[in-house]
């Protein structure tokens, strides 16, 4: 057994201030006793402006959100996945990074989102998230204390194959870090968070952004804890702020004894 916590945020483009908002809620976590505390997606710099991140976005080593996470990680002996950072790895070319760090504060892994967000709800509403980011191109777990955990980030939700291969490379706990919108959210959020849980007998631990961000922009937020069964454990709604849950491994492996539907193809 052991505790997990997703925070939510309503990040803007000051890394400052997600960094400062960040570590409160850090600490909250961890008052709560958590073991594993996991963030949204984009929680150091919520833009799609490439002119702007090109700016303001540097490489892991100097990026200073990043350092003070693992400093607090170091502090508090805890592990920390920050659900993404935006980072630049060269002169024009920026990725959509999740980093996870150990309780010693080392960065142990890292995944670049797969799948861009380039999509038109309406005349009004539309993303491109392939004109500022260059996807990944790897599938990454990682083995915690308590079990492997797959990685993933927001749009990659709807891509059932990518969790198929993490559940089959032995996770029993899926990372889907996310800023979904407003519109798309109250549609798909849940239904699609339940069904990766469902199919695969994986937790699902999936922290949001949620509210109106200093762009305009709306994302639906509901982060949410989802048990193997498809249960919902906690749920948080539109507000910034911190959820925690008991977390049993074994429950993913009992379900999967019991329906072997992941050795089937």
């Amino acid at each position: 057994m052991f505790r997990v916590s997703c925070i939510q945020l309503r990040s803007n483009n000051n890394i400052h201030y997600n960094l400062e908002k960040t570590s409160k809620l850090i600490i909250k976590a961890i008052n709560q006793k958590t073991d594993f505390i996991i963030t949204p997606e984009v929680s150091s710099h919520f833009s799609l402006n490439k002119k702007e991140l090109l700016k303001v976005c540097t490489s892991m080593k100097k990026d200073i959100y990043l350092s003070g996470i693992r400093k607090l990680a170091k502090k508090f002996k805890k592990w920390i996945l920050i659900g993404s950072l935006i980072i630049k790895v060269s002169k024009n070319k920026l990725v959509n990074r999740s980093v996870l760090i150990d309780k010693k504060g080392k960065i142990r892994i890292y995944y670049d989102k797969i799948h861009m967000y380039d999509v038109v709800l309406s005349k009004k509403e539309k993303y491109l998230e392939s004109k500022s980011f260059f996807p990944g191109k790897k599938i990454k777990t990682f083995k915690l204390p308590w079990g492997k955990i797959g990685f993933s980030i927001c749009y990659d939700l709807r891509f059932p194959n990518l969790y198929r291969k993490l559940s089959k490379a032995g996770s029993l706990f899926l990372s889907v870090p996310s800023a979904f919108t407003e519109t798309t959210g109250k549609k798909h959020w849940h239904s699609l968070l339940k069904a990766r849980a469902i199919e695969n007998f994986c937790y699902i631990f999936a922290p949001a952004q949620g509210g109106t961000h200093y762009n305009g922009r709306k994302t639906f937020g509901h982060s949410i804890i989802i048990s193997p069964d498809g249960g919902i454990i906690k749920e948080l709604n539109k507000s910034e702020g911190v959820i925690t849950a008991n977390i049993n491994p074994q429950l993913s492996k009992d379900l999967r004894f019991r329906i072997p539907s992941l050795k089937s193809d």
